[in-house]
């Protein structure tokens, strides 16, 4: 191994390096050593840290080795080479290292009761600030003239990061009901609350985290387009009043049902829409097309079709049940269709909420009786 006269470490054209084992292990009294800004250099003997250089240019003497010279016997005017390891450590800022979630964060969006699989992505700075914390984790694994870089520590802190990623993520939008197509005025934040919890970390190896930001989050298009259905049928419900929207509605039913081949009721068979439903609604068109002549004392049965007392809560002839099937909004009360997606009076969503395990629940449970989660009024 050559002795070396001067020793130095210019860095990586990147900037992507932490640290830095020097190749020689040989040195004499009298050594230039070179430390740039940014920088630090600790030399190692028997894997123990004996002394720090900081930014600057140093000769090596007795006088500025004190602990290494007490180690061993250093030879007087520097004829005799004696051995060290010296490791250059890189203490600016990084910043343009980048995240992102590995796999989809997959909950219930709060407000369309969608699942969504969602993921996020964003960018983070770090500074190596106590060092000698970091290096006592790292030293007795690097060979001569060997690179520690930013990204295998970035991938070293991967798992404890994503995972504090979605936690966060998922609590803001369960806990604070917070759609999915809403949450971007919150990325603010949520990634200062992100970086205090990614800090604690970071820091426990040495590091300060600089910066850390969700630059967006996003999910397939195959589930936005489900919200999207909901949207514009909210939209027409509000814009064209109640009995305007279930008319239209009505209409779209039929249209579709004359290009079955089974006709209306095939429509309603594949469809999965029951009888009482469609004879709801048949009788509504007849209302709106047709003038009644008087007040009719009787009724059709949606099953056998057979004439039966208006006021006869079975069919006489088949004995199904004629009894109207409605949704009752828990917000106003009015009656709604039993396949109402929205009320018809105040415009509040009938579907039943669902807990972020998966669990249909009451509207006015307080709990989930799958998993026992606190249930958040709607």
């Amino acid at each position: 191994m050559p002795i070396f006269d001067r020793v130095k470490f210019d860095g990586l054209r990147s900037r992507d390096w932490l640290i830095y084992k020097h190749p020689t292990d040989k040195l004499v009294l009298g050594t230039t050593l070179i430390v740039h800004e940014g920088q630090v250099a600790i030399f190692v003997k028997g894997g123990q840290m004996c002394d720090v250089f900081n930014a600057g240019t140093h000769v090596l003497s007795t006088n500025n080795l004190p602990i290494l010279h007490n180690i061993v016997n250093l030879a007087y005017g520097g004829e005799t080479p004696f051995s060290a390891e010296i490791y250059f450590i890189n203490l600016t800022v990084k910043m343009d290292l980048y995240w992102g979630t590995t796999d989809p964060i997959q909950l219930i969006d709060p407000k369309y009761f969608v699942k969504l699989r969602i993921r996020a992505f964003g960018q983070l700075a770090l500074r190596l600030d106590d060092y000698l914390v970091f290096f006592s984790e790292v030293i007795g694994s690097m060979n001569k003239d060997d690179i520690v870089s930013f990204e295998k520590v970035q991938d070293y802190f991967k798992g404890s990061l994503i995972t504090s990623v979605k936690t966060e993520l998922a609590n803001k939008i369960i806990n604070e009901k917070i759609s999915a197509l809403e949450i971007t005025p919150e990325l603010q934040n949520i990634s200062t609350s992100l970086k205090e919890k990614v800090s604690e970390e970071f820091i426990k190896y040495g590091f300060i985290t600089a910066n850390f930001h969700i630059q967006s989050i996003n999910f397939p298009e195959e589930d936005f387009e489900e919200i999207n259905e909901i949207l514009q049928d909210k939209a027409k419900f509000e814009i064209m009043g109640d009995n305007r929207y279930v008319t239209q509605r009505s209409f779209d039913v039929y249209e579709s049902a004359a290009s079955n081949e089974n006709g209306v009721a095939g429509i309603f068979a594949t469809g999965g829409v029951g009888l009482n439903v469609g004879q709801g609604m048949t009788s509504m068109m007849n209302q709106q097309v047709q003038q009644p002549s008087h007040h009719s004392t009787h009724k059709i049965c949606p099953s056998c079709h057979g004439s039966v007392s208006s006021s006869s809560k079975f069919c006489n002839l088949c004995g199904e049940n004629l009894v109207r099937k409605v949704i009752t909004c828990h917000s106003c009360h009015n009656e709604n269709e039993e396949s109402s997606k929205f009320c018809s009076t105040c415009g509040t969503s009938l579907l039943k909420p669902v807990c972020s395990c998966g669990q249909e629940i009451d509207v006015n449970s307080k709990f989930c009786n799958n998993c026992g989660a606190q249930v958040h009024p709607i």
